[in-house]
């Protein structure tokens, strides 16, 4: 019933544009790390008004068999400020179709009134005792693209089976019911309910359980800037400086207000540094404040930026910031715990192919550290796992700048984390310290990590295949590669087949992840180097990482060895010329 989308697909069909119809047609979207998400338009393995109903359709059915009390307890809808003019697509609408096809079968459902972040979505399940959610967001991906992220009733992001089986009850109902398509119940129904109000205070209150350091906050003359990148932050920024003591951040103003075009940056991605955080940069030096915090579109992930003594900028990495706020969570619960208090049931969490810094820092202090695959669906999962036994979890993250500070919320959070580095540095200004500066010294205690991420741009996927299996038969039929140029591998671990060399009977710890590539290979020199594709995007990433002991730390020749790795590792198993791969920064 949208006449944009339709014509569309007639005007495909009018060109006699098979191959495209083909490609459009003839897929359906399928759950990869961060829920479904593609390019909004015509067809089904996009997004648009038909695949969100149909996909809601098959979630009710699923949700149905599973709970018998899914009507009364109900489901939990939010969006960002995406849109696209040439297929009359929004978030917005999007939220109001999913709402539609529950109202429609006298579903209570929590429709929030306006734009929240994303972690709002999972808080709002558990605390209201929701079976499910869905946020309509594609992060920080690029403009053309929307997204349909699912929760379960732990507040995590649904992870198998739960993906495999929605999948069949979507085909199982792919033709719309009487309803699917009235928006307008969310405006009629008794049904809906909106949690805003609610959910924000109650947020913002359980916020203050991390907040340690309130009289240092209200006092400070430290000055933070705040941009949130033409997306949802920026009201629920301020709200959370504010629950801290602070006086609120000083907004970019080009920035400050939805845009689903993303205008004054070429990626709406914090992740890229300093290239898309000018504005905030220039701002900062103009008001003179020393930190900047970017959320992302959908506020759940956290970039920061430190002007140094030169006046240059720092921009650090997920990986530095997750060494900060590991050091920093774990600081103030030792200071703040009671006498009684058991060190060994704490815990901390990273996704395989972040740093290994916290596992470093627990050796040390004698907490627990654990890995999980990657994507936040895995940690979420695995923190209510462990906090229904019992156990305690600070801090959880992964190196594409997602944080989980605390546990009120169960996914990556970029309202909380920036709040959290604002108090972090409130902190060390008073011992006369920098983030930079405390970075090297908690390097210094528990070792150098030294790590590299980046990524190529490949949008055939019979490529990506081509470069995987050369490497699982690289010396010979199901034969991986012993040595990558002079550099010696110790180990292989192979998540897709569930390979792991390093393990007496072969096989992966980690769960096998057959829909995705993704091949870890341990050096002889101590580097962990994961070639992986991306789950939401046309790339193949890649991750290495030097660890060193504490006290063996030049960080100069860690940081060589590291570059004439990933040299070798990009010419010999990449090959990027012979396969056509675009690199980032092209």
């Amino acid at each position: 019933q949208n006449q944009k989308t339709k014509e569309q697909i007639e005007s495909l069909l009018q060109d006699g544009k098979h191959q495209e119809l083909r490609e459009r047609l003839c897929c359906r979207l399928t759950f990869g790390t961060a829920g479904l998400r593609s390019a909004m338009g015509a067809g089904f393995c996009y997004i648009n008004d038909l695949t969100v109903i149909q996909s809601t359709q098959g979630i009710y059915k699923y949700l149905e068999r599973n709970f018998s009390d899914f009507k009364q307890r109900g489901f939990v809808v939010g969006y960002d400020t995406r849109g696209q003019v040439t297929s009359n697509c929004s978030s917005k609408k999007l939220a109001k179709l999913t709402a539609a096809v529950l109202l429609a079968k006298d579903v209570l459902v929590y429709f929030f009134s306006t734009y929240v972040p994303t972690p709002f979505v999972p808080y709002a399940v558990q605390q209201l005792g929701a079976v499910a959610g869905v946020m309509i967001t594609a992060s920080h991906n690029r403009k053309e693209d929307n997204g349909y992220k699912v929760y379960w009733e732990n507040g995590a992001q649904i992870t198998s089976p739960h993906d495999k089986e929605i999948i069949k009850c979507i085909e199982e109902c792919v033709e719309p019911w009487n309803g699917s398509w009235n928006e307008n119940l969310v405006d009629t129904s008794p049904l809906r309910q909106d949690p805003l109000k609610k959910i924000c205070d109650s947020y913002m209150e359980d916020l203050t359980k991390i907040c340690y350091h309130r009289e240092l906050n209200v006092q400070t003359s430290l000055k933070f800037v705040h941009t949130s990148f033409h997306g949802v932050g920026h009201d629920y920024v301020q709200l959370a400086f504010k629950a801290f003591g602070f006086q609120p951040p000083i907004p970019v103003p080009e920035q400050k207000d939805p845009d689903p075009d993303f205008s004054t940056v070429k990626c709406p991605n914090p992740e890229e540094g300093e290239s898309v955080l000018e504005l905030s940069l220039r701002l900062a030096e103009k008001e003179d404040a020393r930190v900047v915090v970017a959320t992302d579109p959908d506020a759940d992930r956290l970039a920061v930026a430190e002007q140094q003594e030169n006046g240059c900028w720092k921009v650090f990495t997920g990986n530095e910031l997750a060494a900060l706020f590991g050091w920093w969570m774990f600081s103030c619960w030792k200071e703040n715990c009671s006498p009684d208090a058991d060190v060994r049931n704490v815990y901390m969490l990273a996704t395989t192919v972040s740093s290994k810094i916290l596992r470093a820092i627990a050796l040390k202090e004698g907490f627990h550290f654990e890995e999980t695959l990657p994507g936040f669906k895995w940690i979420g999962s695995r923190v209510k796992d462990l906090l229904d036994n019992g156990k305690q979890v600070l801090f959880a993250f992964e190196e594409s700048i997602g944080f989980m500070c605390g546990t009120s919320v169960l996914d990556k959070d970029g309202v909380s984390a920036a709040v959290v580095i604002a108090e972090m540095a409130t902190y060390l200004q008073g011992q006369n310290l920098t983030l930079a500066q405390k970075l090297v010294d908690i390097y210094e205690t528990y070792g150098y990590h030294i790590s590299k991420t980046s990524y190529f741009l490949c949008y055939d996927p019979a490529t990506i295949k081509r470069i995987f299996e050369r490497l699982r038969n690289f010396d010979g039929p199901q034969c991986y590669p012993k040595c990558c140029g002079v550099y010696n591998i110790l180990h292989v671990r192979d998540i897709t087949t569930g390979y792991d060399s390093s393990q007496l009977n072969h096989r992966a710890v980690l769960p096998v992840s057959r829909s995705s590539q993704m091949i870890t290979f341990t050096f002889q020199n101590g580097c962990v180097a994961t070639l992986r594709t991306s789950g939401t995007e046309p790339k193949i990433k890649y991750y290495a990482e030097m660890c060193a002991l504490p006290g063996h730390s030049d960080r100069g020749v860690l940081e060589e060895e590291l570059q004439k790795l990933i040299e070798a590792l990009i010419e010999n198993f990449l090959e990027p010329a012979k396969n056509g791969l675009t690199w980032r920064s092209a």
